[in-house]
């Protein structure tokens, strides 16, 4: 698949004017740094967190121009040209709105909620519809488009546990950069826009949003919103996942064939097998085996 586009231009990050839009006082978020080049932001804002709490506070943001040792799920590296994807992870210390910690039984559903708010951000600037796969790819038609990835930050002290989620979205790439023949990007999908400033400031307006009515219900993924419908139905209707045929390769080996029904309390996936037996995947990797409709 070759680029629609010739002479590629790939603008760099606006520091400043995202500091201004997202952060506090006129935003929501505590802190914003972008560094040129890095192996990972997870692994850096993990490091971070850890060594600096204090500097670091909930909704702190560390965003890149090009990653060397970018890590998804099972462990798959994730590498792509300078300024050609958004990099940016997000550092969550997540209490309710009466000030009490959430239960750390909500934070499973961290990445799904990140994946929703980036396929939701991504619709309103660029009119392209993405889906979600569980556990937390956002797809266009069954081709990758991002990928999200969680990690828990054990907490010192007093200091309760804390999250951080990191989004590798494809933007700019063309047919020859792709990590792999099933991904896309915005570029190839013909997208409103690659700006990554306007995609950037949308994904963390909506992220912010979605993040604040999620730890105000004191993360019941079950529980409405103020602004309508619980995360869990939020979810659930954009997946693709739910009502297909689908083989789970399983962490230490196993493997699981049969129906994804539905998500549980938890994020996990529920899949019926071909005798009829219910089975609750938490971690795996998933395959679709037959086409999305």
């Amino acid at each position: 698949m070759s680029s629609p586009y010739s002479n590629l231009e790939r603008p760099g990050l606006n520091l400043g004017a995202l500091r201004t839009a997202l952060c506090m006082p006129s935003g929501p978020f505590s802190r914003l740094d972008i560094v040129q080049r890095t192996g990972s932001t997870n692994t850096d804002l993990v490091e971070n967190a850890q060594r600096e709490p204090a500097g670091w506070p909930d909704l702190s943001v560390l965003g890149a121009e090009v990653q060397t040792a970018g890590r998804g799920r099972l462990g798959r590296s994730w590498v792509a040209p300078e300024r050609s994807s958004l990099f940016v992870s997000v550092l969550l210390r997540p209490f309710n709105r009466h000030g009490r910690p959430v239960p750390t039984t909500a934070y499973s559903w961290f990445s799904l909620l990140a994946a929703l708010a980036l396929a939701e951000s991504i619709e309103d600037r660029t009119e392209i519809a993405p889906q979600l796969k569980w556990p937390n790819d956002v797809t266009v038609d069954g081709r990758k488009l991002a990928g999200i990835l969680a990690q828990f930050v054990p907490g010192a002290g007093a200091e309760p546990p804390a999250v951080v989620v990191g989004v590798g979205l494809n933007v700019s790439l063309t047919g020859d950069e792709l990590p792999v023949p099933t991904a896309t990007s915005l570029l190839l999908e013909y997208a409103g826009t690659t700006d990554r400033n306007v995609l950037l400031k949308a994904f963390l307006r909506a992220f912010a949003d979605s993040y604040r009515a999620f730890c105000d219900v004191d993360g019941d993924a079950d529980a409405a919103w103020d602004s309508g419908p619980s995360l869990h139905t939020r979810v659930g209707a954009r997946m693709t996942t739910l009502g297909q045929d689908v083989r789970a390769d399983l962490p230490g080996g196993g493997l699981l064939s049969g129906r994804a029904l539905a998500l549980d309390t938890h994020g996990a996936l529920i899949v019926r097998d071909d005798d009829g037996e219910r089975h609750t995947v938490s971690a795996g990797e998933v395959v679709h085996l037959r086409p999305q409709v």
